[in-house]
């Protein structure tokens, strides 16, 4: 797998400049973009986790395959496990509120 291939793809899909990822990872702009820019270059783990977390991605998720899986935030995770919860009726009346 190409690390920083994903790397931008993930940055491109969200419509980030460097700076912008590197704001959202909260790394400096110098380490962004020294990351995407330099041949070779490979971030570290902890580099990584930043970048995973701004993405709202786990880092399995950064690993898969695209026909894995979809990608699902931490949010959009903790949506489903609520709307999961919820009783037949509400679950009725929250997707009619979405639809709206």
């Amino acid at each position: 797998m190409d690390i920083i291939a994903r790397i931008k793809e993930l940055r491109d899909a969200r419509g980030w400049s460097t700076n912008q990822l590197a704001l959202e990872a909260e790394l400096t702009q110098s380490t962004v973009s020294t990351l995407l820019t330099k041949v070779n270059s490979l971030p570290s783990l902890d580099t990584l986790v930043c970048l995973c977390n701004a993405f709202g991605i786990t880092l399995a998720q950064f690993f898969m395959e695209e026909e894995q899986t979809e990608l699902v935030s931490v949010q959009e995770k903790a949506l489903l496990e609520q709307y999961r919860k919820l009783p037949e009726k509400k679950k009725k009346a929250m997707l009619a509120l979405l639809e709206d």
